[in-house]
């Protein structure tokens, strides 16, 4: 007997209506049951999203003199030193487990050797040291990248116009030293130079820095979503040209899984895909491959596209960022690092 026959009510005698098919009950399945209250919506959820998922970024300036305002990134603020202690402190009572710290620093320290990223005296470091001191138990992590620190405004040393690999590796492994020592938990390069977790996590060992942790930017395109970032740190009107030698070609997502894996056999303990919603596939690509602590950036284009929508009324702000957070945890995020970090971290507590 054929299937269709095999299926078919009128076949054994039976109508639909015996079946309980009668158009008084149809449909059988209702899945608006499960969506009628928030109580069981809530039940029912199939991905949660906690403050313990969330790491600040906040962006460094070396003094009272300095600007504090970035135009691009309304509601976010460079901070002094002793500002950022301020801002650990509140992280800790709201329960974000993380910062990430990013510098901008003054033009005068600029020049393309990067001198700067390796003296263990710089704006990084003195941040850092005064974070552990007051708020020891705060996570930070510290950004391994030459872009705030070269007079070009790239990742890399620049020789005749070309990014150079191994010689940035050298200045990043240093860089990440002075980092550590001072009092980073995560060193995090975001350069995207050939070999520089290997390098980085060999001279950290060889410094007795074993501990400190590698979170690598394994899968970092080369986006138009960073440009108000590179307003923050001050890059953005020194870059000589473009990234695209060294980022990924936003068209490649087989090419992110290629370099996850050999970040991870060079020993990252987690790794990180940016930017993140545009992304979204990649990081999903990425968490079900290789199952290791995953985390996502959601960069400074994105914050400011939503709060510049939220502001002028255009969608309701806070339910764009909670519902852009929950995306991430969805998509198979461990951690975001998110400039909504506080104002997400507050609503959750409020329910």
């Amino acid at each position: 007997m054929s299937e269709r026959h095999t299926r078919d009510p009128a076949a054994h005698g039976q109508s639909g209506e015996k079946l309980g098919l009668s158009t008084g009950t149809y449909p059988l399945l209702r899945p608006r049951r499960n969506r009628t209250d928030s109580w069981v919506r809530s039940m029912v959820a199939e991905t949660r999203l906690s403050v313990a998922d969330l790491v600040w970024p906040i962006f460094l300036r070396e003094d009272e003199n300095s600007d504090r305002e970035i135009a691009s990134m309304s509601g976010v603020h460079r901070l002094t030193v002793s500002e950022a202690v301020e801002a650990a402190g509140y992280a800790q009572q709201l329960g974000i487990p993380a910062l990430a710290v990013f510098p901008c620093i003054d033009e005068d320290r600029k020049n393309p050797d990067c001198t700067e990223a390796v003296n263990p005296d710089n704006l990084v470091c003195r941040a850092v040291a005064a974070i552990k001191e007051v708020v020891p138990q705060i996570g930070i992590i510290c950004d391994v990248a030459l872009d705030p620190f070269n007079a070009n405004g790239h990742d890399g040393l620049v020789h005749n116009g070309r990014v150079l690999n191994d010689e940035t590796i050298a200045i990043l492994c240093q860089q990440a030293i002075v980092q550590a020592r001072a009092g980073c938990d995560i060193i995090a390069p975001s350069d995207m130079m050939d070999g520089r977790v290997g390098a980085i996590r060999c001279a950290m060992d060889q410094a007795d820095l074993q501990d400190v942790k590698i979170c690598s930017y394994a899968a970092k395109y080369s986006s138009a979503f960073y440009g108000p970032f590179r307003d923050a740190v001050g890059s953005g009107g020194k870059l000589v040209g473009d990234k695209q030698t060294y980022q990924m070609n936003p068209a490649n997502s087989d090419e992110a899984l290629r370099e996850v894996a050999m970040d991870l056999s060079e020993g990252a303990d987690m790794v990180m895909v940016k930017p993140g919603m545009p992304y979204l596939d990649v990081l999903q690509r990425v968490k079900e491959r290789f199952a290791v602590p995953t985390f996502a950036y959601q960069v400074s284009g994105e914050y400011a596209m939503i709060q510049a929508a939220g502001r002028n009324g255009w969608l309701d702000g806070d339910a764009a960022m909670m519902e852009s957070l929950m995306c991430f945890k969805r998509a198979g995020a461990d951690a975001i690092f998110t400039y909504f970090a506080p104002q997400a971290a507050e609503k959750l507590h409020a329910g």
